[in-house]
């Protein structure tokens, strides 16, 4: 495992964001860039170093584009099989070339822990009386970080602050028709228990996800976006699971609830600006090396540093072949 030694020549050169000329309309989203090319039917998807919790933009995490564009592409080559994915091109560690698809505007997350710390969480939600959540009737007298019976589908909607929604909300607001979403369904449970199985033969348990999919021009159903990577889903450490939840303790994590506890632990407060805390260099090198981590878990693969030097630069050039 990389020190924070090893990782802090790489602070200067974090990817906050890109303003690339040539490749299409660009969008900024929480995390990565998005150039599109209607007319190629094509979007470039760059993987900044962006960070965010609680919908806050915080700061950026030197080389966590990398680790998220890379665990997607390894994740995209064993999910192929269950339904078609976006991907057309790995140009650069930071970026996927993919088809451009019609999204479904709903995020799809699939749970097989009673757990979280957002607003949208399981947990949160059932520890405040929710025992309907999404559509799926949970019992009494769960606790914090318990498995379900089974994997649950708990979808939200897309916006500014993301919402809890039922299927029955979904099609009264026309994002999906009943056929489409028992499609998105069967497809996403079937994704995250792949993932289970594969997470678990590298000692590590695959928590919940988020998946988001969309259909091409000739209307198949298409998985997008990322999948399986520490910003849409939580892993846990196998080994030391049973024994820190017996103990009541939070479970050994390499995802970014790493962050959320640590700025609960600050004092943090959504509304209240006043308790946000500073983000120290030390914080973002510590996530840096559970990203990191956990990429090195998943794949069985070691993490290749990059020459220290403009990631910027690196994928501008990598990306010329893509210019209109």
């Amino acid at each position: 495992m990389f020190t924070l030694t090893d990782l802090r020549p790489y602070i200067p050169a974090a990817l906050e964001e890109t303003q690339f000329k040539g490749l299409g309309e660009r969008y900024k989203g929480k995390v990565r860039d998005v150039y599109t090319q209607p007319e190629k039917h094509l979007r470039i998807l760059i993987a900044t170093d962006r960070q965010s919790a609680f919908d806050i933009q915080w700061c950026s995490i030197p080389l966590k584009g990398q680790v998220l564009n890379q665990i997607s592409a390894w994740w995209f080559e064993r999910i192929g099989d269950i339904m078609p994915t976006q991907v057309l091109d790995i140009p650069d560690p930071n970026v996927t070339v993919a088809k451009r698809l019609k999204m479904v505007p709903v995020e799809i997350v699939v749970r097989g822990y009673l757990t979280g710390s957002s607003k949208t969480s399981a947990w949160v939600n059932y520890n405040e009386g929710m025992r309907d959540f999404c559509g799926v009737k949970l019992p009494d007298g769960m606790v914090k970080n318990q498995p379900f019976t089974s994997a649950i589908l708990t979808p939200t909607t897309k916006g500014e602050e993301d919402e809890l929604i039922d299927p029955a909300g979904i099609f009264a607001k026309n994002l999906s028709t009943p056929a489409q979403w028992e499609e998105i369904a069967d497809k996403a449970l079937r994704l995250f228990a792949r993932g289970q199985e594969l997470a678990a033969k590298r000692g590590l348990i695959l928590v919940d996800t988020k998946y988001e999919m969309g259909v091409d021009e000739a209307g198949t159903l298409m998985i997008a976006d990322e999948v399986h990577t520490p910003d849409s889903s939580r892993y846990w450490i196998a080994e030391t699971y049973e024994k820190r939840f017996s103990e009541g303790k939070e479970p050994d994590s390499l995802d970014k609830e790493f962050f959320r506890l640590w700025l609960r632990e600050q004092g943090f407060e959504y509304g209240d600006k006043a308790t946000w805390p500073k983000i120290t260099d030390d914080v973002r090198l510590t996530l840096s090396a559970k990203y990191i981590d956990l990429y090195e878990r998943i794949t069985g693969q070691k993490f290749t540093l990059p020459p220290v030097g403009s990631t910027a630069e690196r994928i501008e050039r990598n990306l010329a072949m893509y210019r209109l």
